[in-house]
């Protein structure tokens, strides 16, 4: 190839070059402006959604916050009425109470009434035993409550105890009533003291009473020959039986059945001791004494007039012994002799 070909081809192929990139670029503008049209239709059709979900939510707050309300009226209008029917139900108890009380107030100023007109009629005919109220039921007045009991002795104090007519009164009168009162109080109070003093020595009473039957349990448990504390207790003793195959009771006494539990393993253990060592000392006693043996010629040590042996040497000492033994008594025989002449 000349140079002039080369430099034609070279100018072709840049002009070309070029024209590719301008085509290059013209065609990524295109395809950067489809891609922002579609982010753009992206990013509106987000808003889009997003506006709906947010007035769907407002909606149902909306709704929730009614819902709370009509719930909050309808609690208050619940309350309201269970109030009422709780007041009408306390009502109705009331007077329920009142009427009772009134009736009751009616029997008791009628049973009054009776008993006045009893003791005045006693009275007029001289009669001098105190007449009796009428028996009332027994498990009746004993399953009646304290509050009911109160009650009763508010209305009956109230029928018994007439109001004074202060106004009508003068002082003189004032007066009279006055020390009236109060000689029944101190009356009331001597009695109420008596009474407190009859009930400390009764309890002191008891309690010595208590302690002399504890004592008599206590001996006769002795004299059965069982726990001195068995009889006292909150339930009576155990009966013991001989054995449990048989069905009679243990006549033995404390004493019987306490040497039963006595020695045991340890006598047991005691007595095989000695058997073994009883015959561990036979055994000893018949073994064979072993004599030393005889020395060949002049034993170390040995003197003149020694024997030939250590063996022998503890036969002589024991000789020795023997005769110092029998001299002393000897002479101890002697001795009394003379004493006795």
């Amino acid at each position: 190839m000349s140079d002039d070909e080369y430099e034609r081809t070279s100018n072709t192929s840049q002009t070309s070059m070029k024209g590719d990139e301008a085509f290059a670029k013209r065609k990524a503008g295109l395809h950067k402006n489809e891609l922002n049209e579609q982010l753009k239709e992206y990013i509106n059709q987000w808003r889009d959604e997003r506006s709906k979900e947010e007035s769907e939510l407002k909606r149902l707050k909306e709704k929730q916050a009614k819902r709370k309300e009509i719930r909050a009226e309808q609690e208050k209008a619940l309350a309201l009425k269970k109030r009422e029917e709780e007041e009408k139900i306390r009502k109705d108890e009331a007077e329920k109470k009142a009427l009772e009380a009134e009736e009751k107030k009616k029997s008791m100023e009628e049973a009054e009434i009776k008993r006045q007109e009893m003791m005045a009629a006693q009275k007029e005919k001289g009669g001098g035993k105190k007449s009796q109220a009428p028996a009332m039921d027994a498990r009746k007045e004993l399953s009646k409550t304290k509050e009911q009991v109160e009650e009763e002795c508010k209305i009956s104090l109230n029928i018994r105890i007439k109001p004074l007519p202060l106004e009508e009164m003068d002082s003189d009168e004032l007066r009279n009533k006055v020390n009236q009162i109060w000689n029944t109080i101190v009356t009331l109070e001597t009695d109420k003291y008596d009474y407190e003093q009859r009930q400390l020595d009764q309890d002191y009473e008891f309690k010595e009473l208590a302690e002399r039957q504890k004592l008599q349990l206590r001996n006769k448990a002795i004299k059965k020959g069982l726990d001195p504390e068995s009889f006292t207790g909150a339930h009576p003793p155990t009966i013991h039986m001989f054995s449990k195959y048989e069905r009679r009771t243990d006549t033995r006494t404390y004493g019987d059945r306490k040497k039963l539990y006595e020695g045991g393993a340890e006598v047991l253990r005691s007595e095989m001791l000695e058997t073994a060592w009883k015959d561990k000392h036979t055994e000893w006693s018949k073994r064979p004494k072993a004599r030393l043996p005889k020395w060949f010629g002049v034993r170390p040590g040995k003197k003149e007039g020694d024997p030939e042996t250590p063996e022998g040497e503890e036969d002589a000492a024991e000789e020795a012994v023997e005769e110092e033994e029998e001299d002393y008594e000897e002479e101890e025989e002697e001795e009394e002799e003379e004493e006795e002449e």
